[in-house]
C-alpha cells in the first residue's frame, strides 16, 4: 500500500503538467480516495498468495513452499508496480490509465520488442527507479519471518478454517470496495467521488486496477459508414440554439422513478383489459391529465445504473452500462453542468447509503453540486432495512431540503422503496391495491408518497416556477401481453408538469430519456449549443428515432415501425401500429423501410462509437 500510494506520488509529479487548478488538500484527499483502488487492485494481485498462506494445513511451513510463496508474491506484485511506472510515461499520450484494451491495442504490432526497447530508452531513468523500487520491496519482504506457533491439533485445524473464511470475507470486502446490499464492485467510475472533473480521475485510480476492471469490458470499434459531412446531415447529437427566445429560468426537478413501467399507469394504457384497466398509480393518473406525455415512451437500458447518464446526460448504455464502461472518464456535459453555468443551484436525492450504485460518483462527475443520500438524513427509524430511506418520509425530506436552495435550482430524485423485495413499511401493509405482480403493491405506496410531495411542494414558493419531469429507471417484469414484447420491456412513462403554465396535452412521438435533457433545454429557450444524443420531443417533425441496446441486439424505433439489428444485419422489423405484439415479421416485405431505418440506425452507432473513442461527447 506505501509503495502504491508512493506510484500515484510519482504519477503526479512526472504529469503535473497535465492537472491544473489542485490545491494540496484537494490532492490530499485524491490520495485517500486511492487507497480504495490500491486495496482492491493488491488483493486482485494477491490472492493466490493469499489463499496459499492460509489454508489450514501445516505444509505451508515448509521451507519449499515459502520459497515459492516468496517468488510468486515479489513477480506478480512487481508486474503491478511495472504497469503503474509504464502510465508515469504513457499517460500523456493517452490521458488515461491503461486498461485492458492495451493488449488488443497492440496485438497486431509486428515489431513489438523493438517499441519496448525504444520506451527503455527514451525511458531509462524509469527502469533504474523501477529496480530500486523492486530491490526495495525484496528487502522489506525478506524482514518477515513465518514459522509455526504452534503443534497442529484439531483445535487449531477449526479455528484455521474459520480464520480463512473471514480472510475470504475480508478479502471480498475489499475487492468490491465495501460491503452492503446495494454495493456494487467499484469501478473506474467510481473514483469520479474524489475528483472535480473527470480528467482527474487517474490521479485517484492506478494501473493495475483499471487493467483488472476492463478484462471484460466492451470495447467499441471506429465505424465509418459515412462521410462526416454527409452524417452529419443525418443525424447530429451537437444541438444549436432552435429559436431566439429569452431563457426561462424555471426551477427543474427530475424525479426518476424504481420500476415503474408504463404497464402500471392505468392513465396510460385505457385500451388495457378492454378498456376497464385502472393501474396502480391513481395520483400519477391524476398527474398525467395535467401534464404534457407522448404516445410511447421508452427507457434506454434495463438496468438503474443506465438510467442517470440517460436522463441527466443524455447519453445511453450501449452493450454495457456507460459509468462501468472503459469511455467513464471521458469529457461530457449534463443538463446540471448546462444549468449551472447559467446560475442554477443543483441537487441529488437518494435515500440509500451514499455510494450506493455509484450514483454520487456519477453525480459529482455531472456536475451536480449537493449530493443527499442516507447520510445526510438524519432521522432514525425510517429505513427499509434493505435499500436505505422509505420514499415517503425522504420525498418529504427532499422537498423541505429543496425550499432551502437558492433559485433556480436543478434537482433530481431517484426513488428507491419499489424495488425488489417489494416490502412495505408495516402501517401501509394492506393499505394498497394488490395486482398480480408483487412490484404494483409497492408501487401504490410509492404514488402515495409522490402525492404528499407534491401537496407539501405546492405550499413552496418556487412550486409554481417549476418544471417536473416525472419517468422511470427502468421497466420491469410484466404481466399484459401487450408489455411481453422488446418494445413493452423498455416502456416506461415520460411526464412533463408544470404547474405555473399550460404544459398539457399528448404527442403522438417515440419519446426515451435520453430525449429528456434536450427537451427541457429546449423549452427553457437556452441559447448555446450542447452536446446529447437525444431528441427535443417538443420540435416539430416525426423523424426521430429511439434506440436502445439488450444483450448486443439493437432495437430501433422509427415512426410506426420498430427495427431489430444484431449488430451487423438486419434481423426482424414490425409495424406496431398494426402488430402491437410483434408476431409478424415484416423484414422481407418492407425492404425499403427497413433500409431507411438502418440509415440511420448505423448514422447513430457511428457517431456513439467515434465520439465514444475520441472523447467528443460535448459540443466543444
Amino acid at each position: 500500500m506505501v509503495l502504491y500510494t508512493l506510484c500515484r506520488l510519482g504519477f503526479y509529479l512526472f504529469n503535473h503538467g497535465l492537472f491544473q487548478h489542485i490545491n494540496f488538500p484537494k490532492y490530499l484527499y485524491m490520495m485517500y480516495g486511492g487507497l480504495k483502488f490500491d486495496l482492491s487492485a493488491l488483493l486482485y494481485i494477491n490472492l493466490i498468495f493469499i489463499l496459499m498462506n492460509v489454508i489450514p494445513f501445516p505444509f505451508r511451513y515448509k521451507e519449499g513452499y515459502q520459497r515459492f510463496c516468496k517468488w510468486l508474491f515479489i513477480i506478480s506484485n512487481s508486474l503491478g508496480i511495472l504497469a503503474n511506472f509504464a502510465d508515469f510515461a504513457y499517460f500523456k499520450y493517452t490521458l488515461k490509465r491503461t486498461t485492458a484494451t492495451v493488449f488488443s491495442q497492440f496485438s497486431n504490432e509486428q515489431n513489438k520488442f523493438k517499441l519496448f526497447i525504444d520506451f527503455l530508452g527514451d525511458y531509462w531513468y524509469l527502469l533504474l527507479l523501477f529496480i530500486v523500487f523492486i530491490w526495495a520491496f525484496v528487502k522489506l519482504y525478506d524482514l518477515v519471518k513465518i514459522k509455526p506457533a504452534v503443534q497442529f491439533t484439531w483445535p487449531v485445524y477449526v479455528l484455521h478454517t474459520a480464520l480463512m473464511v473471514v480472510i475470504a470475507l475480508a478479502c471480498l470486502t475489499g475487492i468490491r470496495g465495501g460491503w452492503g446490499f446495494g454495493t456494487r464492485p467499484i469501478t473506474l467510475s467510481n473514483a469520479g467521488e474524489f475528483v472535480d472533473t473527470p480528467d482527474q480521475m487517474s490521479l485517484v485510480l492506478n494501473t493495475p486496477f483499471c487493467i483488472f476492471r476492463t478484462l471484460k469490458a466492451s470495447k467499441l470499434k471506429p465505424v465509418n459508414y459515412y462521410s462526416q459531412e454527409e452524417l452529419n446531415t443525418i443525424y447530429n447529437p451537437v444541438h444549436m440554439p432552435a429559436d431566439t427566445g429569452k431563457f426561462k429560468k424555471l426551477n427543474v426537478v427530475f424525479l426518476i422513478i424504481e420500476s415503474l413501467g408504463k404497464e402500471h399507469v392505468g392513465s396510460l394504457n385505457t385500451d388495457l383489459a378492454g378498456g376497464t384497466y385502472k393501474g396502480y398509480t391513481p395520483f400519477i393518473d391524476s398527474l398525467v391529465s395535467q401534464s404534457f406525455t407522448f404516445t410511447h415512451t421508452y427507457a434506454n437500458g434495463r438496468k438503474s445504473i443506465d438510467a442517470l447518464p440517460s436522463v441527466i446526460s443524455g447519453i445511453p448504455s450501449i452493450r454495457e452500462p456507460f459509468v462501468l464502461s472503459v469511455y467513464s472518464g471521458n469529457k461530457t456535459t449534463s443538463i446540471a453542468k448546462l444549468l449551472s453555468d447559467e446560475g442554477y443551484e443543483t441537487a441529488f436525492f437518494h435515500g440509500a447509503p451514499n455510494g450506493s450504485m455509484g450514483f454520487s460518483s456519477y453525480t459529482n462527475l455531472a456536475g451536480i453540486k449537493h449530493y443527499f443520500g442516507q447520510n445526510e438524513y438524519k432521522k432514525s427509524g425510517d429505513s427499509d432495512g434493505t435499500w436505505g430511506i422509505w420514499d415517503d418520509p425522504f420525498m418529504q425530506y427532499m422537498a423541505e431540503t429543496m425550499n432551502t436552495l437558492k433559485q433556480p435550482f436543478f434537482s433530481s430524485f431517484f426513488s428507491l422503496s419499489s424495488h425488489h423485495p417489494f416490502r412495505l413499511p408495516d402501517e401501509y401493509v394492506g393499505k394498497f391495491p394488490k395486482g398480480p405482480l408483487p412490484v404494483q403493491e409497492v408501487l401504490g405506496y410509492t404514488d402515495m408518497a409522490l402525492r404528499k410531495f407534491f401537496k407539501t411542494a405546492s405550499t413552496m414558493p418556487w412550486y409554481k416556477n417549476t418544471l417536473f419531469v416525472l419517468c422511470a429507471d427502468h421497466a420491469t417484469v410484466s404481466y399484459f401481453p401487450e408489455y411481453q414484447t422488446t418494445p413493452g420491456y423498455f416502456s416506461i412513462p415520460i411526464v412533463l408538469y408544470y404547474p405555473g403554465g399550460d404544459l398539457k396535452g399528448k404527442a403522438d412521438k417515440n419519446v426515451q430519456q435520453i430525449d429528456i435533457m434536450p427537451t427541457v433545454l429546449n423549452y427553457l429557450h437556452y441559447d448555446k449549443p450542447y452536446f446529447a444524443l437525444g431528441f427535443d420531443a417538443f420540435a416539430k417533425g416525426n423523424d426521430n428515432f429511439v434506440v436502445n441496446n439488450n444483450d448486443g441486439n439493437f432495437s430501433f424505433y422509427r415512426g410506426d415501425y420498430l427495427l431489430v439489428n444484431d449488430g451487423k444485419l438486419n434481423i426482424a422489423l414490425y409495424n406496431l401500429k398494426t402488430d402491437r405484439l410483434t408476431k409478424n415479421n415484416i423484414l422481407e416485405k418492407e425492404p425499403l423501410v427497413a433500409g431507411k431505418m438502418e440509415k440511420y440506425l448505423k448514422a447513430f452507432v457511428q457517431q456513439y462509437n467515434n465520439r465514444m473513442i475520441d472523447n467528443k461527447l460535448t459540443a466543444e
